[in-house]
């Protein structure tokens, strides 16, 4: 270990230890009332202030900014984007007035427009982020950047034991037959890997999946890894119409790393996009699709 990393350690616990004393200073021990997952995230991003700046630094000793974010949620068994833009859209959008620990906050140098960076807010108006200017992990105080505060995004939801994107107030079954209906209208849209999120032209398994989802009213985010870890898990015998289906890249595979998602659509079928078809029906129930899955969520 270096002077300079024991030396910050050494503040770090200091001022965790100050928190107890006058009532969480820097706000992590008071978060009581907040998801573990989510407490703990920010407690992580505080244990890295100190570690240098480095741009696109993925950690654990160097971070940029938006890998701070994903390095912290990646430690409590989240996966999120790894740039301010995709993290942006990520999970769902609160105030600036209801940040609570863990929540993802972002800024901008004119105080409008794109974020141009952020942190995590840690509690008691204060947030932590990796600084170009000033080389490392520091503490600032939330309040003071109201003029430059673009936005701020919640990956776990308080009080749950998973993450929950936003949902609309309407009954499930009534929801789940508005998304098949917005995704039947894409039917034969072209496939495209890597295609955009802000295009309906063409469409990958996951655009797809967050567009039809968003257009009726839920956020998902933008990658199929990142859309299983939000809501419910669920058995295949207890599937649902619009239910999120995830599948691992062939039968023989032994990975269970996610390569595909699908939105299941009732009596055995599923609608998704791949290939040659683009957006299509495929059946499900028997068939290698099924054979595929790795898990299954429910977000309605």
């Amino acid at each position: 270990m270096t002077k300079r990393d024991w030396v910050m350690r050494s503040t770090v616990a200091v001022m965790l230890s100050t928190s107890l004393l006058m009532g969480g200073q820097v706000g992590v021990v008071a978060a009581k009332t907040q998801d573990s997952k989510q407490s703990e995230v920010a407690n992580i991003a505080t244990s890295l202030i100190g570690k240098d700046y480095e741009y696109k630094a993925k950690g654990p000793k160097q971070f940029g900014s938006a890998e701070l974010a994903t390095y912290a949620y990646k430690q409590v068994g989240i996966s999120i984007g790894s740039t301010i833009s995709s993290l942006y859209k990520t999970g769902t959008k609160v105030s600036e007035k209801s940040v609570t620990p863990g929540d993802l906050v972002f800024f901008a140098s004119s105080g409008s427009g794109s974020p141009t960076f952020m942190g995590i807010y840690i509690g008691s108006d204060q947030f932590v982020y990796s600084s170009k200017g000033e080389d490392e992990v520091v503490v600032k105080t939330y309040s003071e950047y109201t003029d430059k505060f673009v936005g701020a995004r919640r990956v776990i939801e308080s009080n749950s034991s998973e993450n929950t994107p936003s949902k609309p107030e309407k009954p499930a079954s009534t929801v789940a037959d508005q998304v098949i209906k917005n995704g039947e209208k894409y039917m034969g849209t072209n496939y495209k890997y890597g295609s955009s999120s802000s295009t309906t032209k063409t469409f990958d398994c996951s655009s797809f999946t967050q567009r039809v989802f968003k257009e009726a009213g839920i956020t998902l985010p933008r990658d199929s890894r990142q859309q299983s870890t939000v809501g419910k898990s669920v058995s295949k015998s207890n599937l649902q119409k619009g239910d999120l289906i995830f599948m691992k890249a062939s039968v023989n595979s032994t990975s269970d790393r996610i390569t595909h998602v699908a939105i299941y659509a009732g009596d055995g079928k599923i609608l998704h996009t791949y290939g040659s078809p683009g957006v299509t029906y495929s059946k499900y129930d028997g068939t290698n699709w099924e054979k595929r899955t790795v898990k299954i969520k429910r977000v309605i």
